[in-house]
């Protein structure tokens, strides 16, 4: 019957291509995503918080640009990295002396020190690398005691 029909429209010579066996895709194709990709973060900012113990060479602050400078006993890296120069405690102040709004990581010797920002002309205490090393585990033990006993109460 599908023959008669063939000859019947006069496609008797192209009946060949009729009777050829087709194939289609059995998956679908992965379209393209023109975002899909994104950067890793920089892990970026304060390492070490106010009053916090540091010891030379320890990283304060990773930042782009100065958005923090340093102050007393602090360096600052070629990438802007604020670190320790001496050992001590993290202060963070502002000094509208020398420029409004700006913001300065500092490092005091002790921990109760909150004189900054300092006058220029004030003699600066050098700590020579000593620390009351005492004084930091029995400030050590406190913080743990206080936080075993938040833990029983809990």
């Amino acid at each position: 019957m599908f023959r008669n029909l063939l000859s019947y429209a006069g496609l008797q010579e192209q009946s060949s291509f009729v009777f050829q066996q087709l194939r289609f895709a059995t998956k679908k194709t992965g379209g393209s995503s023109r975002n899909g990709r994104d950067s890793i973060g920089r892990r970026l900012g304060f390492k070490k918080q106010q009053n916090e113990l540091v010891v030379p060479g320890n990283i304060i602050v990773r930042q782009r640009g100065t958005r923090f400078h340093p102050g007393e006993n602090v360096g600052i890296g070629k990438d802007h990295t604020l670190f320790a120069l001496q050992p001590g405690y993290v202060k963070v102040y502002a000094d509208s002396r020398i420029k409004e709004g700006r913001r300065y990581v500092a490092v005091a010797l002790d921990k109760d020190d909150n004189g900054f920002p300092r006058s220029p002309y004030e003699k600066r205490v050098r700590g020579f690398f000593l620390v009351d090393k005492t004084r930091v585990a029995i400030e050590q033990q406190q913080q743990w005691d206080s936080y075993r006993a938040a833990q029983e109460k809990s």
